[in-house]
C-alpha cells in the first residue's frame, strides 16, 4: 500500500501541576486559541478546546505521521511557555489521560468538552479522570494517577 490513512480521533485530558487553578476564565480563551495555532503548526487538525482552571481537554485527529506522545508534547510545552511569556507562572502535570473516540460519538465529545463548567458543578477532576480511566477499561494504580 503507497499511502497510510488513519482516523485517529483522540480525547485528550491533562491537568495543571498540583490540579492548580491556573487557568484563569479570562485567560482561557488567548490559551485555546494560542493551543489551536500551535496544533495547526504541528498538522494536527483540532477539534475542541477547553477545560477548567487546573485542566484541559483536547479533541485531536492525529495524524498518521504523528505520535501520540510527540503531539502531546508539542502542545503541553508550546502552551506552558506562552504563559509563561504571560507573566503567569504555569507548568503543566507531567502525563496525561488519552482516549480513542470513534467517528460517531466525535459532536458528543465536542459537546462534553464544551460544557466543562456544567460538568464540573457535579463532580471534581479526579472523580471525572477516574470514570474516564474506567469506562475506557484502563488499568491504572490509584496511588499513581494523582502522584
Amino acid at each position: 500500500m503507497s499511502h497510510s490513512y488513519a482516523n485517529n480521533h483522540l480525547h485528550i485530558v491533562y491537568s495543571t501541576k498540583n490540579r492548580e487553578n491556573l487557568i484563569s476564565s479570562k485567560f482561557e480563551p488567548r490559551l485555546y486559541s494560542f493551543v489551536a495555532e500551535v496544533a495547526r503548526e504541528q498538522g494536527i487538525p483540532l477539534i475542541a478546546a477547553g477545560g477548567m482552571p487546573n485542566h484541559s481537554h483536547l479533541l485531536i485527529l492525529l495524524p498518521a505521521t504523528k505520535s501520540l506522545a510527540d503531539a502531546i508534547n508539542a502542545l503541553k510545552a508550546n502552551s506552558s511557555r506562552f504563559m509563561g511569556q504571560q507573566g503567569i507562572e504555569f507548568e503543566w502535570q507531567r502525563g496525561y489521560g488519552a482516549f480513542a473516540v470513534s467517528a460517531s460519538h466525535v459532536d458528543q465529545v465536542k459537546a462534553y468538552i464544551r460544557n466543562q463548567k456544567e460538568h464540573h458543578k457535579k463532580r471534581t477532576f479526579e472523580e471525572e479522570f477516574v470514570a474516564m480511566l474506567k469506562k475506557a477499561g484502563v488499568d491504572y494504580d490509584p496511588k499513581y494517577v494523582f502522584g
